[in-house]
């Protein structure tokens, strides 16, 4: 039942976060005056990426090949897409030019926005309620997404209002959601079968075997991207344009 209602679930997340990614891009892009067919190529450029990435994890996590490693000889195949595809997502925001103009021109309240999806990792709960996830893991990875999804909804109200505090809520929402990545993605390698796990022995967690995959492989390096977006934002000084 678990694995049902989970495959659903995710399958509808894996559209809704990456639409909304691309419709901050294409925000981005207009208040920066790019070009109909520039702003299409980057969206398109990105939409693929997505497209080719969660096909990939898909039939990897199915075939077993995103579980963590059995010998400290192994290679780290689970952290691949986790850690690759954030610094991918982020290497396209700010070390492109098209990248850095469309992130100029998106606010605090568009950045910090996404992170308030990061309720759905109640779901940790759900599978622990069900006797699915050890609660070593489930119960402050769930916790912890959940806080820094409420913790994202009270700076981006913040931000809209224009509060004095905004930019203080932003850093500290940006700061329990990086810990939370942190803290979760740690308990997930020593509670997963593999040769660091260190506790839930008698219900091994299973985080890295579809459809729970998508969570690191897919959906958190999205997230983490946008954090790390939302931080540089605040040492943004003024909005970029494309030059006449």
């Amino acid at each position: 039942m678990f694995e049902i209602i989970a495959t659903s679930y995710l399958q509808v997340f894996a559209v809704i976060l990456p639409a909304l990614a691309l419709s901050l891009i294409t925000l981005g892009a207009t208040g920066a005056g790019l070009s109909t067919k520039r702003t299409a190529m980057a969206v398109a450029v990105v939409a693929t990426i997505f497209g080719v990435w969660y096909a990939l994890v898909v039939v990897l996590a199915k075939a077993g090949f995103l579980m963590p490693p059995v010998k400290f000889t192994d290679p780290p195949y689970a952290l691949m897409p986790l850690l690759g595809g954030a610094a991918l997502l982020w290497a396209l925001g700010r070390l492109t030019h098209t990248g850095r103009l469309i992130l100029g021109n998106l606010d605090h309240v568009h950045l910090i926005s996404i992170q308030s999806l990061r309720l759905m990792g109640g779901l940790f709960l759900v599978g622990w309620a069900m006797g699915v996830l050890p609660w070593q893991f489930a119960l402050p990875a769930g916790v912890g997404d959940i806080t820094a999804g409420i913790a994202a909804i009270q700076a981006t109200r913040a931000a809209h209002r224009g509060d004095a505090n905004a930019e203080q809520l932003i850093r500290r929402a940006s700061i329990i959601g990086l810990l939370d990545f942190v803290v979760a993605v740690s308990l997930g390698i020593v509670t997963s079968p593999g040769v660091l796990q260190l506790m839930a022995f008698d219900k091994p967690n299973i985080i890295n075997a579809y459809p729970l995959a998508l969570f690191p492989m897919f959906i958190v390096p999205i997230f983490i991207a946008f954090q790390l977006f939302s931080l540089q934002a605040l040492r943004r000084a003024t909005p970029q344009t494309v030059a006449a």
